[in-house]
């Protein structure tokens, strides 16, 4: 293969197809920022969070145990720039702001909650091969 060819699932593919879909091996791929947002411990649990409605953001601090206040608005934040969390600010006093999921994010947060739903129906297997201590 040469220097300019790459591959993607194993195949063979072409710059524009690489950037048109991401890859996520490259160091410099965009799909690596938003890998990290979806998947660091906060952004599972707000998107599998939200996948029940529209919350607020003290409702998803009560529903979330142990996440602190920056945390969870940095993690909404990072969410609704990727498109997958919708904040809906209301000019009352005092303020009221919604979230909830957009298209994007209901189709996201369906496929991490699969990874949390198999994480725990397998949670005694999985601590039963922790190597001892």
């Amino acid at each position: 293969m040469s220097d300019n060819q790459y591959v993607s699932r194993g195949a063979p593919v072409g710059f524009a197809e690489l950037l048109s879909r991401g890859y996520v091996f490259s160091e410099k791929c965009p799909s690596r920022e938003v890998l990290k947002h979806v998947t660091s411990r906060w952004g599972v649990l707000v998107l599998v969070a939200l996948l029940a409605g529209t919350h607020r953001f003290s409702d998803l601090r009560r529903k979330i145990g142990g996440i602190s206040e920056k945390m969870l608005a940095q993690t909404l934040q990072w969410l609704e720039q990727d498109g997958f969390v919708r904040r809906t600010a209301y000019p009352v006093v005092p303020p009221h702001v919604d979230y909830d999921l957009t298209p994007l994010g209901i189709e996201v947060a369906r496929h991490v909650e699969q990874l949390v739903d198999w994480i725990e129906e397998n949670l005694a297997t999985i601590l039963g091969a922790k190597p001892s201590a």
